[in-house]
């Protein structure tokens, strides 16, 4: 547990630098006029849009500007939300170690499948590439091991393992966006 004096000199540097970064960049280091001396109607007229850091920052909930463009399937997330689900109702049967919605990775943790060999086992890392619902929109890297003793060695994979995945991802996220109306 930090002191009270070494947490406040700790937020006192680093606000110093901050505003010493703002200062030497050329930004606007004056604070924002009080929004209780401003009229309501005015604030809402300045284009206040619940963006976090500025104009070219991320909103909450997605951008308003891809789904006026025809880019479906945001959700509020950087990628394809049909593919993203389908992604995830894929690889049930597979631990998740990591997953990114903003980046599109799906990362899975090491699986021994219940049927097969003890002595081997597969991981698995989806790419959703963009907000589109393509055909070349989702990849993915298989990787196996097989039991060496101790250690696990790496395997080779069936080449079409992984486009069969692909294709179980897209056929469901199809499958997804048609239950909803493409919407």
């Amino acid at each position: 547990m930090m002191s009270r004096p070494r947490l406040l000199l700790t937020v006192f540097a680093v606000g110093a630098v901050l505003w010493m970064a703002a200062a030497c960049s050329g930004i606007n280091a004056e604070p924002p006029p009080d929004p209780r001396s401003q009229n309501p109607s005015d604030i809402r007229k300045q284009g206040n849009t619940g963006k976090v850091f500025g104009d070219d920052a991320f909103t909450f909930g997605g951008s308003s500007k891809a789904k006026d463009a025809g880019e479906g399937g945001g959700g509020g997330i950087g990628v394809n939300s049909y593919l993203w689900r389908a992604s995830l109702d894929t690889l049930l049967f597979m631990p998740v170690n990591s997953a990114d919605p903003f980046g599109g990775v799906i990362i899975t943790d090491w699986h021994t499948p219940p049927d097969g060999p003890a002595d081997e086992r597969f991981k698995m890392n989806i790419y959703i590439l963009g907000r589109a619902l393509r055909a070349d929109g989702v990849r993915v890297a298989v990787f196996r091991q097989v039991k060496s003793g101790e250690s696990w060695q790496d395997a080779p994979v069936a080449q079409n393992v992984s486009t069969k995945i692909e294709d179980a991802i897209l056929t469901k996220a199809r499958q997804l966006r048609n239950e909803t109306g493409g919407r």
